[in-house]
């Protein structure tokens, strides 16, 4: 296996620069696992493809809006500090540019209520910092960071809960799990009025999801640990499900990660928390997830190889393709499948 065979070609003008005007009329390739036969809906067709009983697990991490610009004191240029992990209490793993002007000890003001001090400096070159404030870290952020969109998304957001779920709830996140970006709050009550069961877990999208594969054997690829929970109420429902035969279905690659994670780990599902740097690629044996409801996602990466083990590489690249040609919009803000 070589990470250029999941390669594709995407035209720029196909990468989603805003999302869909109504979050449910994103369009929808609708991809049998087995057979790679496909068909075209809009995400609001998705209930149509859900029997009762069915259980729809979904990430509701918040993204936060990681990035934050100041100085150093006396100092006019502008030092960038991009939150990465919350390692304890006030504490975080940041990213920081110019990295050379932060050594340990540098302090960095972003307002009259926020500030940083470098405690630590990784192997990787992340930097540990120890924020200093007065109120409600969240409230603070909130005021006066900015939202981490992804590389390829070049236009500024005109409001930010754009990219959150409707269903966010636990800051944490510096992406958001972009599958769930369909989702509506009435979609949603439809689904349920329908006897599928809504079942919740939170894993904190980092910036790892963006890192490309550089290694021309992907299994050599270092994945990025993220931080999960899953808790005892939704291990019941998944559990449940599972006994009489009914179908899982994972929102996004962050649920699927969490799900097989804590089997791996557990040999069941259960309450639990912790790091996962699982890597699914082709040859996986999925445990818990029955159908996926995903995003487009970028070439050679690990979540293309990823939604290849749950079909195969050529079911997923003929796929990819076609939905090429029949211009459908791609990554964060973009399309969608349903894998079944």
């Amino acid at each position: 296996m070589k990470t250029s065979e999941f390669d594709y070609y995407l035209p720029e003008e196909l990468i989603a620069q805003h999302p869909s005007a109504k979050r449910d009329e994103a369009r929808m390739m609708v991809l049998d696992r087995k057979s790679g036969k496909t068909c075209d809906k809009y995400f609001y067709d998705i209930i149509d493809y859900l029997k009762e009983g069915d259980v729809l697990v979904m990430n509701d991490t918040r993204v936060i809006p990681a990035r934050l610009f100041g100085s150093r004191p006396g100092k006019s240029e502008k030092i960038e500090v991009f939150l990465l992990n919350n390692t304890e209490g006030a504490k975080w793993e940041v990213l920081v540019r110019p990295g050379k002007k932060m050594k340990i000890g540098t302090e960095v003001v972003f307002s009259d209520e926020l500030s940083c001090k470098v405690i630590d400096i990784k192997d990787d070159g992340n930097r540990i910092v120890e924020f200093y404030f007065e109120g409600i870290f969240n409230e603070i952020l909130d005021r006066l960071g900015n939202m981490p969109l992804p590389p390829y998304i070049k236009e500024k957001l005109k409001d930010n809960e754009d990219y959150q779920t409707v269903y966010a709830k636990n800051p944490g996140s510096v992406a958001a799990p972009t599958a769930g970006l369909h989702f509506t709050k009435d979609l949603l009550k439809r689904i349920e009025e329908k006897g599928i069961k809504l079942a919740y877990l939170t894993l904190n999208v980092g910036l790892g999801t963006f890192r490309p594969v550089s290694e021309d054997d992907p299994t050599n690829h270092k994945m990025h640990s993220e931080f999960y929970t899953i808790s005892q109420d939704t291990a019941d429902i998944i559990n449940d499900a599972k006994d009489k035969g009914n179908r899982v279905i994972a929102v996004g690659t962050t649920s699927i990660r969490t799900l097989e994670s804590v089997y791996q780990k557990n040999n069941k599902v259960c309450e639990d928390s912790g790091w996962t740097d699982i890597f699914i690629y082709p040859g996986f044996e999925f445990k818990v997830v029955d159908a996926i409801i995903t995003n487009f996602h970028l070439p050679k990466s690990t979540l293309i190889m990823l939604i290849a083990a749950f079909t195969s590489r050529e079911i997923i690249l003929n796929a990819y393709n076609e939905a090429v040609k029949k211009e459908y919009r791609f990554f964060s803000f973009g399309d969608c499948m349903f894998i079944k």
